[in-house]
């Protein structure tokens, strides 16, 4: 046995733990027991020195989920052949590895997200990304020239892992994007899966076409290297059935408002590995899916918002027909409330891993459907009726499921139990023999008694003797001659006969019988529901943009959403906006609405000044994320939005270092903003938050004026901006360039403390307010006085009549704090 582990494992990925059944148990040795019982936290023992550890089979998932949330690949070795039958060693292999990028298993994914696995390749000068979803049958590809385009797709859409061509994959280029992606599992491909031949010829054969003209990607060697590199590693080397994988959809990122990694974090658009608050994020606040096929597309749909004015105001006319039709919007989410997760179902039957449940399941879906296409059909939106026809609701299926399985199937699918009584009149037969002979049994066990007056003589069974009679130690006297002695115990004694061990045959083959009947009648049905994997994937689909549609009219009429005018020119003019996320947090002051006006002319670029905590944030915030729900199909809070269409939103945001990459807090901030002025466009939007704060005040305003001067300037860029600041010089650039507006965030004073009114208004802000700001965060007395003394030196001049440094002086103290006490100085 331990030779076949060996041969089996040396077979296996590098670093592959390998799950070995034995009886009723998955058993570990040697090194991957060692690391096994750690994470999994089991004993870890040994057998002729060899360490080892084991998890019972029917509890294989939660272990598995264990492992594969610790980085861990694992390959699931099974019995091949029946223990009983086999001569010699029981025949095992390797049915599938398992790893994070390729889960399936419902207790470990997250219903709401999809669950990627990567394939990056480099060619000619291009990179694509290829995403592949095995849980769903999802697969995307698409390319950039850009590696930093690639970086942030990685980060954004966060595959759980990654494969990629081995040379490449140490090549200095893309070592360095996948080294900053430290929580993705990188794995090195073969080389030659990923070359054009090679990839073409496995994705024709796979998809059995003739060419990949219609999936849009012949003769494009990154797009067609990385689908075919990363459909090889799943098919062939981790052993995985992807039959389900039925379509390569390419994107082109020009279709897309574009958001990269910088944007995403900024605004908080979703949750990325738990970098952020999910209840903070834009997508908690407007997510009112009622299925986890709609919560995955709201998803996609935010990190990845329309450029096409055609496509938003489509969806945009939908939301506005569920909001107008109350009855239609209520009618359709009830519907949708009882459909499950079709997508993940029908991948999981297609890969052999579904059970009679997920059959159910399926007929449970399908049969919400009839009601849910004639509501959706009756809608005026070309969008909704258009969905509406690509619900298929397949009664066939449904028959077929409800008259084969009964209501509440167990979750094994080899044991019986499965199949409805009356479905196949051959299985009722050998069900009737296994219960005829429980029956005559226990009627043999009456009888016996009755003849051979051992009152306590029992019928048992055990996996060794089968059917056997004990009689009591003190009965053997009366134990008649034909029975046939079979084991001695301690107080017992354990006898057959002719006739019991006839009837044993009967009952022990009618149930193996029957269970093997079960399970191919099951096998049957479930490949006839997997034989329509591409309309009940294209009814998912359809399903899931329904969904997204009715929960942004749920969000629009519980918020107060107003639907968006969208334009192909440069004005974004929104009255009364609100943040989004902002103005949900429970129990925060009155959320006060503001007015923008941004073109590319007269508005092209707003200063906002303002003390800290007044809003200025939240305020320019706001901005980027209506463009962005607007062109995602949702309506936005506000009320009345007229809205340009934007090819790029760019933040700019707060202070954070990389220190993973080598970059301090002032350098990620300086290319963060060179990414901005080197790829900003006329059409794009700009969102900057303190640019220079990182350095000296001197080096600061003056950096901080130059990105305004060339934003302002450059005829190539001349980007709509709104340039949050605490730098009150740049106010001056309202008087020499016409497109720049200053704009403050509204205060009063009361004695020395400040009121924040929330209120954008016209107008550079008097002063800062900072050491107000200060005073209200608590700081000591004695410091918040210093700092007043110290700022009106400051305001005076840098230098006293003696040519001292004023900042140094002293004014006559008032009494506010104890002078002979340690100051800052």
């Amino acid at each position: 046995m331990m030779k076949q582990y060996r041969r089996i494992h040396a077979e296996l990925p590098p670093d592959t733990i390998l799950f070995f059944r034995l009886g009723d148990f998955y058993e570990m040795f040697f090194e991957d027991a060692k690391i096994a019982s750690q994470i999994l936290g089991i004993a870890l023992t040994k057998r002729n020195k060899i360490p080892m550890c084991g998890v019972p089979y029917h509890a294989k998932d939660n272990y598995l989920a264990k492992l594969v949330r610790a980085g861990q690949k694992v390959a699931i070795c099974d019995q091949t052949e029946d223990a009983a039958q086999a001569k010699g060693i029981v025949k095992r292999d390797v049915t599938g590895i398992i790893t994070p990028g390729t889960v399936t298993v419902d207790t470990i994914l997250d219903s709401s997200r999809n669950n990627y696995l990567a394939g990056v390749y480099e060619a000619n000068g291009s990179y694509a990304l290829a995403l592949l979803d095995l849980s769903t049958g999802a697969f995307d590809v698409e390319e950039t020239s850009c590696i930093d385009t690639l970086r942030d797709n990685l980060r954004r859409f966060a595959p759980s892992e990654c494969i990629v061509a081995g040379e490449q994959a140490e090549g200095d280029r893309l070592h360095s994007v996948l080294d900053s992606s430290s929580q993705i599992m990188v794995t090195s491909g073969e080389d030659w899966t990923f070359e054009y031949d090679a990839a073409h010829d496995f994705l024709v054969r796979h998809f059995n076409v003739h060419s990949l003209e219609g999936y849009g990607c012949e003769g494009n060697a990154a797009l067609v290297g990385a689908a075919g590199g990363a459909l090889y590693y799943v098919r062939e080397q981790l052993r995985r059935n992807v039959s389900h994988m039925r379509a390569l959809r390419v994107r082109n990122p020009g279709e897309y408002l574009v958001l990269d990694e910088a944007t995403c974090d900024n605004l908080d658009l979703v949750t990325v590995r738990g970098r952020q608050d999910p209840s903070t994020t834009l997508l908690h606040v407007m997510d009112c899916t009622k299925t986890a096929m709609g919560a995955r597309l709201l998803r996609e749909w935010l990190l990845r918002p329309l450029a096409d004015m055609q496509r938003i105001c489509a969806r945009h006319d939908s939301v506005q027909e569920l909001c107008d039709t109350r009855a239609l919007l209520r009618d359709t989410r009830d519907a949708l409330s009882n459909v499950r997760d079709l997508e993940r179902l029908i991948a999981r039957l297609g890969s052999g891993s579904g059970n009679a449940r997920d059959l159910r399941a399926v007929a449970h879906s399908l049969t919400q459907l009839p009601a849910l296409r004639t509501t959706v059909a009756t809608s005026a939106s070309a969008l909704l009726s258009s969905l509406a026809k690509s619900v298929e609701c397949l009664p066939e299926l449904v028959q077929l499921i409800d008259e084969s399985i009964v209501d509440e199937p167990p979750a094994a699918v080899k044991e019986g139990a499965i199949i409805r009584r009356a479905y196949d009149e051959q299985l009722d037969k050998l069900r009737d023999a296994a219960s005829e002979g429980k029956q005559w049994l226990a009627a043999f066990q009456t009888r016996e008694r009755d003849r051979t007056g051992i009152k306590n003589l029992k019928v048992r069974h055990n996996k060794v003797f089968g059917y056997y009679i004990e009689v009591s130690k003190g009965q053997l006297e009366n134990v008649p001659e034909e029975y046939i002695r079979k084991q001695t115990l301690v107080n017992a004694e354990r006898f057959v006969t002719p006739e019991i061990k006839e009837y044993e045959h009967l009952i022990m083959g009618a149930q193996e019988r029957s269970m093997a009947m079960e399970y191919d009648i099951f096998c049957g049905v479930r490949d006839k529901v997997v034989a329509e994997t591409e309309r009940i994937q294209a009814t998912a689909a359809a399903l899931a943009q329904i969904d997204v549609l009715a929960s942004f009219a749920e969000r629009a009429l519980l918020s107060n959403y107003t639907k968006p005018i969208m334009s192909d020119g440069d004005k974004i003019d929104v009255r009364d906006g609100r943040h989004p996320v902002v103005e949900q947090i429970p129990d925060a002051e009155r959320f006060v609405p503001n007015d923008t006006l941004l073109d590319c002319t007269t508005n092209q670029l707003l200063i906002i000044t303002g003390p800290n905590m007044a809003g200025k944030s939240t305020y320019i915030r706001q901005v980027a994320l209506i463009s962005i729900m607007a062109q995602t199909g949702s309506f936005v809070p506000a009320s009345q939005a007229e809205l340009g269409i934007t090819d790029r939103v760019f933040t700019r945001v707060g202070a954070s270092d990389d220190l993973a990459r080598g970059r301090s807090t002032f350098m990620v901030e300086m290319q963060e903003t060179a990414n901005i002025l080197n790829n900003a466009t006329s059409r794009s939007l700009i969102v900057l938050d303190e640019i220079g704060r990182g350095t000296s005040t001197f080096d600061g305003i003056s950096i901080a004026w130059a990105v305004a001067e060339f934003l302002h300037n450059n005829e190539a860029v001349k980007a709509r901006t709104l340039f949050a600041t605490h730098y009150h010089e740049l106010t001056d650039l309202e008087l020499t360039m016409s497109g720049v507006k200053n704009w403050s965030v509204l205060v009063r004073e009361k004695g020395d403390s400040i009121v924040f009114l929330r209120k954008i208004v016209p107008g550079p802000a008097d002063k800062s307010y900072g050491i107000q700001v200060a005073r209200l965060a608590g700081l000591p007395p004695e410091v918040v006085e210093r700092a007043s003394e110290i700022l009106l030196n400051l305001e005076d001049g840098e230098l006293s009549e003696a040519g001292k440094p004023k900042i140094a002086e002293r004014r006559p103290s008032k009494g506010k704090y104890d002078p002979s006490q340690m100051t800052l100085l």
